[in-house]
């Protein structure tokens, strides 16, 4: 799953490595290290613009909230529970299908933070011994340093209950594209703990390698089956996963030094 993920590039960055021909200098985010649910989060998306005489897709950068909230919904409220989209059913859930037809995007990010329960800790929650084990968080990106692209959808959502010039009578939300996790050796895994991104979590973002971007944004490319392909896991051996604070673990706390690799994990007994 992806659950929280660090967010750093600024929106020039961002616009250059996508191509990006739009986007607004008001939009602009600060860098986030700790992104978690219904936070704003920079999206890529090809799309046309409001109000522009021609409707070609218009490559754009912009700032969604992270938990999709059908346009059918009654509410927002399930928004923050939706925030994963599991690519095997993706093209069928009534909740993300008319999204994976038409509206997908690219979630950029550095990387994304996964939990791992200690081996004792995982024991005694089996026995039902402990309800609450301690995990050991560790961030997982790129061996390269490149931009994470995940694989995402967007949505528009109308408040009913606002008129049409209310700023927040529409609300524009996005979900990550998650797959099953690589059972791979990383290509560049600690010291010690986990040798794959299976042993981290059985799941992980669905991550486009930079050959599948044009395919992936493109509207116009509306076939279930013809998208599905692009839903193959990316080649192995491209992350690489260390451990970092667990002071990660507590959404209010954000900057760079969470990103810091540790040299062990906080807990000895992981693996």
């Amino acid at each position: 799953m992806c659950g929280r993920y660090a967010s750093s590039r600024g929106p020039e960055d961002l616009a250059q490595i996508f191509e990006v021909e739009k986007w607004e200098p008001e939009e602009t985010l600060e860098p986030d290290y700790n992104v978690a649910p219904t936070k704003e989060v920079y999206a890529v998306l090809d799309r046309p613009l409001k109000d522009a005489g021609d409707r070609r897709p218009v490559r754009q950068l912009r700032r969604l909230k992270w938990g999709l909230v059908p346009s059918w919904a009654k509410s927002p409220e399930g928004g923050a529970r939706m925030i994963n989209a599991r690519a095997e059913t993706v093209h069928e859930k009534p909740s993300y299908r008319r999204a994976f037809a038409t509206r997908r995007c690219i979630l950029p990010a550095d990387g994304y933070y996964e939990w791992v329960t200690a081996k004792d800790e995982r024991e005694l929650e089996v026995e039902g011994k402990k309800k609450r084990p301690r995990k050991q968080p560790y961030f997982v990106l790129p061996a390269d340093g490149s931009v994470f692209a995940m694989a995402g959808l967007y949505e528009f959502w109308r408040d009913r209950t606002l008129p049409d010039e209310h700023p927040l009578a529409w609300w524009v939300t996005s979900s990550v594209i998650t797959t099953e996790a690589e059972t791979s050796p990383l290509a560049v895994a600690p010291a010690e703990g986990p040798r794959s991104l299976s042993d981290i979590h059985p799941r992980m973002p669905l991550m486009l390698t930079p050959d599948r971007w044009d395919a992936w944004l493109d509207p116009a490319r509306t076939d279930a089956e013809d998208l599905r392909s692009l839903l193959a896991p990316p080649p192995e051996g491209l992350m690489r996963a260390y451990p970092v604070a667990t002071a990660v673990s507590n959404v209010r706390n954000n900057g760079p030094e969470l990103l810091t690799e540790l040299a062990a994990p906080e807990e000895s007994t992981l693996f």
